[in-house]
């Protein structure tokens, strides 16, 4: 894109969706999405230190960026749980050739001891903060991520579950779904970052054909980044046996509507809320059908817990 389109590339990057921006030139890149675009505002890490966002965080690297908050009850535990398995898919990338950004939009909340609990929680490796600061200050950062719009207020928690990828030397900005499916989102930042792998691959002639029924299709794409099936507790607990243990009604009930089943005083989902208090459920808005899948699924597999998962499930693919 040339100097006659800048309006409209402003206005792609605060648009919905994917945003792909290549600005043409070095120093229209260093100047228009440099330090005279980003603010240098102040804001501080999980472990307590100051950082700059331009100077510190920006200059120079490679990122990705989301707005989060630890109280959140909706995709917030989702988009750290998903992009935990991205940060492990980027392996020594990470801390190298790009960064990971998560800042707070509650940061009266979210101090740097919450933050860093949050972040524990998680399992956050190496090359990946958690910010916060002065709420004016946070503002004014999101919105100039394009992490930040006007429709943003008027959703559930304040904000979208977008993922910012940047490279800010070479002035390219693309924005994803943070609870996109792992692999896809490790893929798609190493393409957009022009990363090369020499690795070996195999050939698509020798691939196994890929069959799922639909209960896996759904609980390894929208389940097993928090649960497992005879694996222990992960971000959640372990499901093994679940299906015998609860009633099969409020299983039903309470993963098509946890916030709401939360709101109500439901014993057993507080129980839950205060075990897993930074992976709580959230609402992955499953049709009564996909839940019943899904039920099915873990039933069977709690039959048969010795049987390994599929290594060819769609988390791995």
């Amino acid at each position: 894109m040339r100097g006659s389109n800048r309006g409209s590339v402003k206005a792609a990057l605060l648009a919905g969706a994917m945003v792909f921006l290549h600005i043409g030139g070095p120093a229209f890149a260093a100047n228009r999405w440099g330090a005279d675009y980003f603010p240098n505002v102040p804001l501080t890490t999980q472990d307590g230190t100051a950082v700059r966002l331009y100077d510190d965080l920006l200059k120079g690297k490679s990122v990705a960026i989301n707005v989060m908050y630890t109280s959140c009850k909706d995709e917030c535990p989702l988009e750290t749980a998903r992009l935990v398995q991205v940060q492990k898919l980027l392996g020594e990338r990470m801390g190298k050739d790009i960064f990971f950004y998560s800042i707070t939009i509650d940061p009266k909340r979210d101090t740097p001891e919450v933050l860093k609990a949050y972040a524990q929680k998680y399992g956050v490796g190496p090359g990946w903060l958690f910010l916060t600061g002065k709420e004016e200050d946070i503002k004014l950062a999101t919105k100039k991520l394009g992490l930040s719009r006007v429709r943003d207020s008027a959703s559930k928690d304040g904000h979208t579950a977008s993922l910012m990828v940047g490279n800010e030397p070479g002035g390219l900005w693309m924005r994803n779904s943070a609870v996109d499916n792992p692999q896809f989102l490790a893929t798609t930042i190493g393409n957009f970052l022009g990363w090369k792998n020499t690795a070996p691959k195999t050939s698509y002639a020798e691939a196994r054909p890929l069959v799922l029924e639909k209960g896996e299709y759904f609980f390894q794409s929208q389940c097993s980044v928090c649960h497992t099936v005879g694996q222990g507790d992960k971000m959640g607990p372990d499901l093994l046996g679940v299906t015998a243990r609860r009633d099969r009604a409020w299983l039903a009930r309470y993963i098509m509507m946890p916030d709401k089943v939360l709101a109500e005083g439901d014993p057993i989902a507080v129980a839950l809320f205060e075990k897993y208090q930074y992976a709580r459920m959230p609402n992955l808005r499953l049709s009564s059908d996909e839940v019943a899948a899904v039920l099915s699924y873990v039933d069977a597999r709690s039959r048969a817990p010795r049987e390994p998962a599929r290594k060819d499930s769609i988390t791995s693919r």
